[in-house]
């Protein structure tokens, strides 16, 4: 659940509340962490990537203008006529290594949208460097026996071909007539909701609440009395709350506020922060929103389930086992049993 105002009177420094605040639905907040959990698996590769990307192009042209340099690191760059490539056309060898088109493009596929927003000629540079310092850099450990690089490399073969594959099934799922049908069922002439506008007087007892609902009763200046008698950040803005929706109280004031009509005054209404006298000051319905407000939402809701039936379709299919061997958890933390062979 996503933090909302549980505070009658908000934090001291926020003096409205926030209007525009969006549900955030479990598969939205599932659709979010599938992607943050592709992007972090090579999350020092695009650092990286960002900080060539940021300084543009300048290590591509020092490579580009510095053919002696590369032949001494043991890179050739390959030319090839205009419209002749496919994916196996070699852009560059590292020591003989073959770095093409077909790499290029895969890297490409992989990035944050953010990088691949920047213009062909500097991502086309800044992947084709990337690639060869990591040539250059996995050639320094090739045919060495390392087993936490050799499970590592297990680790993320697995990972990335896990990836590739709810990418597809959540691309494939997400079509223009399933997000109308989402749409429709949910807001088609509905409306969003309703909203209420009150003050509220906050003092510590329920005589005291009782008591001023006695001198409102007898004439008395709400607004005037909030600010001579309540305790609650609201009171020296005569104790107007402004607009709120369902959710953003705690649930003792919002019973309270949806029983009421514009213009009454509560019975006291006792909460977690002590007792409350409300006035409400306005009530209106909120119009449903539209479908590109909610647009991402019902994709990433789509995506989810999507998602989740393809692995749950898996695991119906699938033969797992599991090894009856008793296991210290905590050993999952002992790195040192990786240098045992």
């Amino acid at each position: 659940m996503s933090l909302l105002v549980l505070l009658i009177d908000r934090v001291p420094n926020r003096t409205e509340p926030k209007n525009d605040r969006k549900p955030v639905t479990l598969y939205a907040l599932k659709g979010l962490l599938s992607q943050c959990q592709l992007w972090l698996r090579s999350r020092r590769d695009y650092l990286r990537f960002l900080h060539r990307l940021s300084i543009k192009r300048n290590i591509s042209m020092r490579f580009s203008h510095s053919f002696s340099a590369a032949a001494i690191m043991g890179m050739v760059f390959v030319g090839q006529p205009a419209f002749s490539q496919n994916m196996d056309t070699v852009l560059a060898t590292v020591n003989g290594d073959q770095i093409t088109l077909g790499h290029m493009i895969a890297m490409e596929q992989r990035l944050p949208q953010q990088y691949r927003n920047y213009p062909d000629d500097v991502l086309y540079d800044g992947i084709l460097q990337q690639l060869i310092q990591q040539a250059l850099l996995s050639q320094i450990v090739d045919g060495k026996d390392d087993l936490v690089l050799n499970l590592s490399i297990e680790n993320e073969v697995r990972a990335l071909k896990a990836g590739l594959l709810l990418d597809q099934i959540s691309a494939d799922a997400v079509t223009e007539e399933a997000v109308t049908k989402i749409y429709d069922e949910r807001f088609a002439g509905q409306t969003g909701g309703v909203e209420w506008n009150a003050s509220h007087i906050l003092v510590d007892t329920e005589d005291e609440a009782k008591a001023l609902i006695v001198t409102l009763a007898e004439g008395a200046d709400f607004a005037e009395l909030a600010k001579e008698k309540s305790t609650g950040p609201s009171g020296p803005r005569g104790g107007q709350l402004g607009w709120f929706g369902p959710g953003q109280m705690v649930p003792e004031f919002e019973g309270a506020a949806a029983e009421m009509e514009t213009g009454d005054v509560s019975a006291p209404v006792q909460t977690q922060f002590g007792w409350h006298v409300l006035k409400m000051n306005d009530i209106r319905e909120t119009p449903a929103p539209t479908l590109e407000e909610v647009r991402a939402e019902i994709v990433a809701e789509i995506q989810g389930l999507a998602v989740d039936s393809a692995i749950e379709a898996a695991e119906v299919r699938a033969t797992v086992e599991l090894s009856d061997v008793a296991i210290d958890p905590a050993i999952i933390r002992a790195s040192g049993l990786l240098l045992q062979k």
